[in-house]
Parts: C-alpha cells; structure tokens; sequence
C-alpha cells in the first residue's frame, strides 16, 4: 500500500497557514476544525508544519500565553515529508523514527495532502480485517475431501 492510497481514501481537504500568521489564529483554526496540523505555505512553498505539540511548547515558552508569537517562532521548519509514491511501511518506520505525527506529502514542490499517524493506522487495520476476512471466506470454502480416496 503507497501514500496515494490512503489520501484517496482520505480525501484532500488541506488546511494550511503562512509563517506570519499569529499562532493564536493558528490555534484557533486547528480548534475549530478539529485538526491536529497545519501546513505552514509561503509563496506557494512548503516552509514548516505546526501541530498541536508546537503550539503548546510555545504557549508554555510564553508563560501559558499565546501573546502575539508568529506561526514561523513556533513551526517545525524541517517537517519530514513523502511522496505519493511511498510505501506504507516506509512511511511507519520514518513516522516512530522521527516522532511525527503528521507528514506533508508532495509530489515535487507541490503539496498534496497530509497523512497522519491516525491515517496510517487506519489503513493498517484496514488492510489487516480485509485479509482476515479474505482468509476466513477462503477457509469456510475450502473443497471437501473425496471421502473414496480416503477408504
């Protein structure tokens, strides 16, 4: 299973910020739209990610106020990212190397969507109930024996 897979599962829905945007707006978007990340664009480049953990290390550098902190003090301006190309478990191994919970996927400069950790187990377990059930119908049809050739 690749990348592609799970984002067209997933859809396409991305939400993104610039790094001069108040953190304050980016936690307020990520609140309301009840996402864990935001993919920080700026001139129509990838320059940074801002998930739920910055936001919180940067609330608390500021004494547990947000104040007027820009997105670009607080962003991941290295987020790991993949292609549509990459395979499931790739994508697994990187995710537990790197603690991250989101990944931009791009397809050369341009974004295509992000996966998340929770996206990715859903398609594990997805892929895993599918073959179970595969292998139960398989068994349950399994050809009777000729009970003459074993007389």
């Amino acid at each position: 299973m690749k990348v592609s897979d799970i984002l067209r599962v997933k859809g396409n829905t991305l939400f993104t910020i610039t790094p001069d945007d108040l953190l304050a707006e980016a936690a307020t978007t990520m609140a309301e739209k009840d996402i864990g990340s935001l993919v920080v664009m700026e001139h129509g480049d990838l320059v940074g990610m801002l998930t739920f953990r910055e936001v919180i290390v940067a609330i608390v550098a500021n004494g547990g106020q947000v104040g007027t902190t820009l997105v670009r003090k607080a962003m991941d301006d290295a987020p790991v990212t993949c292609t549509l190309e990459t395979d499931l478990d790739e994508i697994r191994r990187i995710m537990l190397e790197r603690h991250a919970r989101y990944m931009p996927v791009m397809d050369k400069r341009m974004l295509m969507g992000v996966i998340s950790f929770y996206d990715v187990a859903k398609a594990v377990v997805d892929s895993q109930n599918f073959e179970n059930k595969m292998l139960k119908a398989y068994i349950r049809d399994w050809p009777a024996e000729d009970e003459s050739k074993t007389g």
